[in-house]
């Protein structure tokens, strides 16, 4: 029979002998073995997803015909405007064409779009990340820019077969090359410490001294096209503040962001022709 200290003191070496083990565990191990644990939770993760669409299938029969018929309209003229706007797109993109070729300058980076459901959202004070239903099967790749009818939603961090995980815009570990809207000079965006509820907000730094922004007065942020992950020109929020820096050389503040970035349920992935872009 084992001495009664002993028997105290046996979880504590049990759990000391499992975190040396896992110390001692070569890096390549743990990472098939975390790949291995989210591959199991990833079912999950998707049935829940299927079933609360399941829910609002069900929810959306209750509907009158007459609602259903007003909805079917307004949604017939959202289209008609988008058919407008893809008009516009391919003839801008002729355009953009017939200019590279007659500057020789190098071609913009190219994407295939992907759409994805989300399936679930994780939100904390250190991250903020979407679980997307798309994955290594659809060729979905790690860095890959990720976006909504709002603008930017984040970057691809990891790829599983069928799902993959978003790192968010308001998220603290996001950056992001970004401008003022109608200036090409870099910034730096940042996520911010986003609390639950709050409206989703990030921060800019090295802003130049000429670039003002208040509450009444917003200055549109975009992203800037530099490092080649994001391409030119995406809505990332609303600069709604600005200060001097410490040092006096810039300025930085405060950026408000789209408030539909907690609920989304469908966004889409520009997935790069060219993998060394990113």
């Amino acid at each position: 029979m084992l001495p009664r200290r002993f028997d105290q003191t046996r979880p504590f070496l049990v759990l000391g002998i499992i975190l040396l083990v896992w110390l001692v565990v070569p890096v390549a191990m743990k990472r098939l073995l975390r790949s291995a644990f989210f591959e199991i939770q990833a079912p999950l993760t998707a049935t829940q997803s299927y079933v609360q669409e399941l829910q609002d299938f069900w929810a959306t029969r209750l509907h009158s015909r007459d609602e259903l018929y007003q909805k079917g309209r307004d949604l017939a003229g959202v289209l008609a405007q988008y058919d407008f706007s893809l008009q516009q797109n391919e003839s801008l993109r002729a355009e953009i064409l017939r200019l590279e070729n007659l500057l020789k300058l190098p071609p913009m980076p190219s994407y295939r779009l992907e759409p994805a459901r989300v399936a679930r959202r994780d939100f904390s004070g250190w991250w903020q990340h979407l679980t997307i239903r798309k994955g290594a099967s659809s060729g979905i790749l790690v860095g890959s820019p990720v976006v909504f009818s709002g603008g930017v939603v984040g970057r691809v961090i990891e790829v599983h077969a069928y799902t993959s995980v978003v790192d968010l815009v308001t998220s603290p570990t996001f950056r992001v090359a970004a401008s003022a809207n109608g200036d090409n000079r870099p910034v730096s965006y940042q996520g911010g410490d986003n609390e639950t509820f709050a409206a989703p907000h990030g921060t800019v730094e090295f802003v130049p001294l000429d670039i003002f922004a208040t509450p009444q007065q917003p200055r549109h942020l975009v992203t800037s096209g530099l490092g080649g992950v994001f391409p030119p020109g995406l809505t990332i929020g609303d600069i709604v503040k600005l200060e001097p820096s410490n040092d006096g050389m810039f300025k930085s503040g405060d950026v408000l962001l789209d408030e539909r970035l907690g609920s989304l349920t469908e966004v889409t992935v520009l997935v790069p022709l060219n993998p060394d872009q990113l």
